[in-house]
């Protein structure tokens, strides 16, 4: 049995916890296990790859709108194929660099194959067994696939297998109203495919902030159909297509046809391939890994981290916890991990990007007397006017001055959330964002703005209405 200083299980965020030991103690010996081409998810299936087929879809959008400032353009071709290619030329080269590394390292055995736990602080890997009182899981995750009757014998598609596409379907439906459904059903509306999206609950991206979702509804609905509050209850081919059929709450059943599906319902744990609890690993009800504050499993010494722990699928998420395995199982510090400030976006049109508490979570956590709420609009600004930019902010803050939360839609919203995600890490009060010298004109004006123009949650609803921007 072979024994090592350190396992890693997986190549995407756990690398960097390995490349932290190695630079430590370079004579230590690892492995490093992944049964996928390496880099992670994010890389050969994930945030890459769908970011650089969305941005064909943005330029699309962009050029379309050409014709308000005076420009007159036509789109003669869309090639499809060239865009996947393109994506998968990007991602293989990069795949390949890691490959290589990975391989020629002196300090690293490489494993490209399955592993499983046979025994506390044991795994076995290529039919041998290797031993190491410290591992770090980065086993990942896998696409949710809900047991829908009829579905596997029709075939569909998931956001790894669609990565493989040559030709474009003529037609998508796509099942889920979350952040994939909703990026690949903009991407291939954008290119030209009718799409139609079933979401079950009664708005898409239902765990965003209302505004936020219902801004990105209305401008899906102009180029996709959308069967909100319709369940999927069986999958059925018809003829050259397949037929999606949902029910809506009160009984009543439609027949959505296609000639190809997509799965999108979210993501389902690895930990059934690893079996964890062979090696003393608990996991929760749906196989995720369970951690500590310093995600640290029941077992000492054995950290999961990033998709595999459940916490947050998110890239930039796993990388700060890997940051924090390698205090805690690298440097021997003491060092929790902190989810209070996590930013996203989702890159749709609009594009949109949180931080921090909804409106009702911080009314439900402080009270309605307590909370303050900002809002500006993106063609306020001058620089909005300049774009023809629709677009807003939406901010909450105590009346203490704490900025609890972010949520903005429009054009560049990963890239204006940012500055709220900084002063909320450094735990700096909003009256920091109104002091600071903004450039103009610009978009980031609109999140000065918002914190400029505070009001009670009544006022802002009555101003505004429920689902601002109307």
């Amino acid at each position: 049995m072979k024994k090592y200083d350190a396992i890693a299980i997986g190549t995407g965020s756990v690398m960097s916890v390995v490349s932290g030991l190695i630079a430590r103690n370079p004579e230590a010996r690892v492995a490093v296990i992944d049964k996928d081409e390496p880099g992670g998810i994010c890389l050969t299936r994930g945030c890459i790859p769908s970011k650089i087929l969305l941005y064909p879809a943005e330029l699309i959008y962009e050029i379309k709108r050409a014709e308000e400032f005076g420009i007159s353009v036509e789109i003669k071709d869309i090639d499809f194929g060239k865009i996947m290619q393109r994506m998968r030329r990007i991602i293989e080269k990069d795949i390949r660099e890691i490959e290589k590394s990975l391989k020629e390292h002196p300090s690293i055995d490489y494993y490209r194959a399955k592993a499983s736990f046979v025994a506390p602080y044991t795994l076995e890997v290529n039919g041998e067994r290797i031993k190491s009182e410290k591992i770090f899981i980065g086993s990942g995750s896998k696409p949710l696939v809900p047991p829908i009757r009829g579905l596997k014998e029709t075939g569909y598609l998931t956001s790894d297998t669609l990565l493989k596409l040559e030709e474009m379907p003529g037609s998508l439906c796509i099942i889920g109203g979350g952040y994939i459904a909703m990026e690949y059903g903009n991407f291939f509306a954008r290119l030209g495919s009718k799409v139609k999206i079933v979401e079950a609950l009664d708005r898409v991206l239902y765990n965003e902030e209302e505004e936020l979702s219902m801004a990105v509804q209305k401008e899906m609905s102009r180029v996709a159909e959308l069967y909100t509050g319709h369940r999927v209850v069986e999958v059925k081919k018809r003829g050259n297509s397949k037929a999606v059929v949902a029910e809506r709450s009160d009984g009543k059943k439609v027949e959505i046809e296609a000639e190809e599906i997509l799965v999108a319902v979210g993501r389902a744990s690895n930990s059934d391939l690893l079996k964890p609890e062979k090696g003393g690993i608990k996991t929760d009800a749906r196989g995720w890994i369970i951690v500590n504050d310093y995600l640290e499993t029941s077992q000492p010494g054995v950290y999961a981290l990033g998709d595999a722990n459940g916490r947050f699928m998110l890239k930039n998420v796993a990388n700060y916890e890997a940051r924090v395995v390698f205090y805690n199982a690298v440097l021997g510090k003491k060092v929790k991990m902190d989810y209070s400030v996590v930013p996203h976006a989702v890159f749709t049109q609009p594009e949109i990007a949180s931080v921090g508490l909804k409106e009702k979570e911080a009314v439900e956590k402080f009270g309605k007397e307590n909370v303050l709420i900002g809002y500006e609009r993106y063609e306020n600004t001058g620089k909005g006017i300049a774009m023809n930019a629709e677009g807003f902010v939406k901010v909450i803050v105590s009346k203490k001055g704490e900025i609890l939360g972010a949520h903005i839609a429009g054009v560049s919203a990963s890239v204006l959330i940012q500055e709220v995600v900084n002063l909320m890490k450094l735990k700096a009060g909003y009256e920091a964002v109104l002091e600071a010298m903004h450039i103009h004109p610009a978009l980031s004006e609109a999140v000065q703005r918002a914190f400029s123009s505070l009001m009670t949650p009544e006022e802002y609803h009555r101003e505004f209405g429920k689902n601002s921007p109307p």
